[in-house]
This record gives structure tokens, sequence and C-alpha cells, in this order.
């Protein structure tokens, strides 16, 4: 079942939660280059909310407009058909935002937000939003950047998803979520992903994306431990 409480996150003062929310617009492309009190005038707009695990934020078609930002969690940004199909777009963490579209135009939401692990955001809305930006316009260039930004990725998703077969979608996806490791050469994700949800971002079966990683296990391309995985050797070209 889908949870849909919300909770205000308690903090024994102002100046605790301003801090908390500074410190992370800090380390955001989007507002990085603002002064501290340029910053602490876009914290004075937001409300901050805590959500639990499987909460859905947004609905695909809603009406809201608010920008999310995530300051503690991970939310899957996705689209679903009316028989429950759905298509994982991207997942977001720590420092990263959503909901910026709604503070551009009043069209209904492009894709759906449900977090995946207990979450926290502050929360701004457009009307707030559109201060800020009256006072800070270079703001909006720094949003325009990010969104063509955001364009070419999914452009490339596009090309993935028409080009590459199901196994060259998962290898690519793989790649695109590891980091690097402490051990030289090997590649950890440190996302505990399912296998229906790597199956959700690559527009495939749950049960051939089980196939395929466990033929990679099997090869010594990868390590599955708690649903991290590892990627210890070059992925092979073709399965």
């Amino acid at each position: 079942m889908i949870a849909t409480k919300a909770y205000n996150w308690d903090v024994s003062s102002m100046e605790k939660r301003f801090g908390a929310v500074t410190d992370i617009l800090e380390n955001i492309p989007l507002f990085s280059t603002l002064d501290p009190a340029e910053r602490e005038a876009i914290c004075s707009h937001t409300i901050t909310k805590s959500y639990p695990r499987n909460t859905i934020i947004i609905n695909e078609g809603d009406t809201t407009q608010s920008l999310y930002i995530i300051l503690e969690g991970k939310v899957k940004v996705f689209l679903s058909d009316s028989g429950g199909k759905e298509v994982t777009i991207n997942m977001q963490g720590p420092g990263e935002y959503f909901g910026e579209l709604a503070l551009l135009d009043e069209s209904p939401r492009s894709a759906s937000i449900m977090t995946m692990e207990p979450s926290k955001f502050a929360i701004i809305s457009k009307d707030d939003f559109d201060k800020v930006l009256t006072n800070n316009p270079t703001i909006a260039l720094k949003l325009i950047r990010e969104l063509t930004g955001r364009i070419r990725h999914l452009t490339e998703n596009v090309k993935n998803l028409a080009l590459l077969d199901v196994y060259g979608r998962v290898a690519r996806t793989l790649l695109d979520l590891a980091e690097e490791s402490d051990e030289p050469g090997v590649l950890v994700i440190r996302q505990k992903l399912t296998h229906q949800e790597i199956a959700n971002m690559v527009g495939a079966s749950r049960e051939m994306v089980s196939r395929i990683l466990k033929d990679l296990t099997l090869g010594g391309y990868i390590r599955v431990e708690g649903r991290q995985i590892t990627i210890r050797h070059k992925l092979p070209p073709g399965w």
C-alpha cells in the first residue's frame, strides 16, 4: 500500500532549519553562486516536510506548482499507464530537485514522483519562487541551462531504448549508475535496486533483467550483495 501521510520536519529552531537548507543550496548548481543572504531569502519562503517510503509526492497530471529540493532520502521519477505498467525516467537523491517545470508554466505535472526511502524535502511554491526570481534573475538562466541538460539526458535515454537491445540497455544503465570505488578498476552502484526497478528503467521484463544479471554474476563481471551491485570487470559487448 502506498503511504500518504506527511509530517513537518520538527527542529529546535528556525536557525537550525535554515542552516540545513542553506548548506544544501550552496552545493546545488542552480543556487550555488548566490550569496548567503540570497540563499536565506529562498529558505525564508520554503517549508520542510518528511514523507515515508513509497509515498507518491507528485502524480502525473497534477496541477500543483511547487519546487521540491531533496534534503534526505531518494525518489524515483516515473511514467505509468492505465494498466499499471511503469517506466522509470530517473532517480534522485539529496541535493537534487524536481518539480521545476511547474515554476515555468501552469501545465499539469509531466511525471510522477515517489519516495524510495524515508525522505525530507524543502518545498517552495511558484508564487514565492517568482518573488525570488524578481530579485535574482540569474537563477532563471541557470534553471534554463539545467533543463537543457535534462532534455539532453532524456534524448540519450530515448536513443538507448530505440537502438539498444535489452542487454545493451541494462549494461548502459548499470554503467550510468555506477561510481568509482576504493578498489582500482572496480565500480559500485550504491543505490540498492531491485530487479523490477532496473526493469522499469530499461523498459524490459523483470525476468529478462534477472537472467542477464545472473549471467553477469556467474561470469564474474558483477557481484550482488544485499541488492548492491559491484562491477568488477568491463562488461561484455553482447549477451
